[in-house]
């Protein structure tokens, strides 16, 4: 991967003089929205969209990389997304699949850890989950970037399945439910071991979080963009961090209050 001070345009090398490297973001969530639209625009079809978002997806984590962002999460495939045409869906999982493949050994050698979060035994075709088993095994011990991708995720279902963990927990005697609080409740989440985000992007100009990190995202910093997915590169993550960091995060307190570790 090349270095912060490698091959950057005078428009990146001014924007990372701004960027205050005490107040960076431990984790940054994205929404991936736009592919469909930015293939229509150009007479293209979604498919070609989607192949352009992986590339997006590729300078994304090589970005978080050079910038030391130790975690990324974004999200893939919503469990919504079931209701997209069948030809979309069918090309979405070999894409992810070959992906997968032709990623691995570069994930590995980068120091990139990957997770893979959702009902992920629900509905994913055999072939797919036997890759996202191979890479999560063969990058488990990397350190530098903890890359999750929300597959066959939703916020509600997450919580909800976390309920439920709960309650046989509960029910055969090994949990009292009076012990619960928001930290332990943590540890029944698919994201147990993963810092809360602190910054959330969405691409594509949209304003909603559509079901994603629900419970993580209670204090994130919402930054919209109306790049789609495929035109994201690391100028806009380093844009998106500018305007994170002329926030003040009060966590529920007043002025003057902030709080930099608040979970």
């Amino acid at each position: 991967m090349p270095t912060l001070t490698q091959n950057i345009s005078v428009e990146e090398g001014a924007l990372l003089a701004q960027l205050d490297r005490a107040r960076m973001p431990t984790h940054i969530a994205i929404i991936m929205d736009g592919n469909g639209r930015w293939a229509k625009e150009r007479g293209l079809s979604v498919q070609h969209g989607h192949h352009a978002g992986r590339q997006a997806v590729k300078r994304t984590i090589e970005a978080c990389l050079q910038l030391g962002i130790p975690y990324l999460t974004v999200y893939a495939f919503s469990t919504e997304n079931w209701r997209r045409p069948a030809s979309e869906v069918n090309f979405l999982m070999q894409l992810l699949e070959q992906a997968i493949e032709d990623e691995l050994d570069e994930l590995k050698r980068n120091g990139v850890r990957v997770r893979v979060i959702g009902r992920l035994n629900e509905k994913l075709p055999q072939t797919l989950i036997r890759k996202v088993c191979q890479v999560i095994e063969e990058t488990k011990h990397n350190r530098k970037l903890t890359f999750t991708i929300a597959l066959n995720y939703g916020g509600r279902a997450e919580i909800i399945d976390a309920a439920r963990k709960i309650a046989v927990e509960a029910a055969a005697g090994r949990l009292d439910p009076r012990s619960i609080t928001e930290e332990n409740f943590h540890e029944f989440l698919y994201t147990n071991g993963t810092p809360d985000p602190d910054l959330v992007i969405r691409t594509g100009g949209e304003m909603r979080l559509s079901n994603f990190l629900l419970w993580q995202l209670a204090y994130a910093e919402f930054v919209s963009t109306p790049i789609y997915w495929p035109d994201f590169d690391k100028k806009e993550l380093i844009r998106a961090i500018l305007e994170y960091q002329r926030r003040e995060r009060r966590f529920g307190g007043r002025n003057g209050d902030y709080q930099s570790d608040a979970r």
